[in-house]
């Protein structure tokens, strides 16, 4: 299950950072279509547009990223977030719903769940 765990919070990771990439790309796109008219109407739209549609795309994205990193570190909150991100994952066809059932699988099984540090107060 270790290995489960790893390549599970690898992908995480690695699915939410092309999100935070696609974010990036957007925001120059539709920036740079403003700044190419040169009219300062269109470079008002365009910057709000662009800005509000990257920030939405990163907010969505930056939940996985940390709860990748929190599996990766083996911490039971992750295992929480995660979780909750594959139940909303199973929508989005085919990758989405593949890696919502393999994180269901993974993280609901008794052996993992004795990988997690928990935080419990002496």
């Amino acid at each position: 299950m270790e290995k489960h765990l790893t390549i599970l919070g690898t992908l995480y990771i690695a699915f939410s950072s092309v999100g935070v990439l696609i974010a990036v790309i957007v925001f120059i796109t539709i920036g740079g279509g403003g700044l190419l008219s040169g009219e300062i109407e269109t470079i008002a739209i365009t910057s709000s547009v662009g800005t509000a549609i990257a920030l939405l795309l990163v907010l969505v994205s930056a939940p996985g990223i940390i709860g990748g990193i929190g599996i990766l570190k083996r911490q039971s909150w992750a295992r929480i977030l995660v979780l909750v991100l594959a139940f909303l994952y199973l929508i989005e066809v085919p990758y989405g719903t593949a890696l919502g059932i393999y994180t269901i699988w993974i993280l609901m099984n008794d052996k993992t769940e004795k990988l997690f540090i928990s935080k419990k107060k002496a």
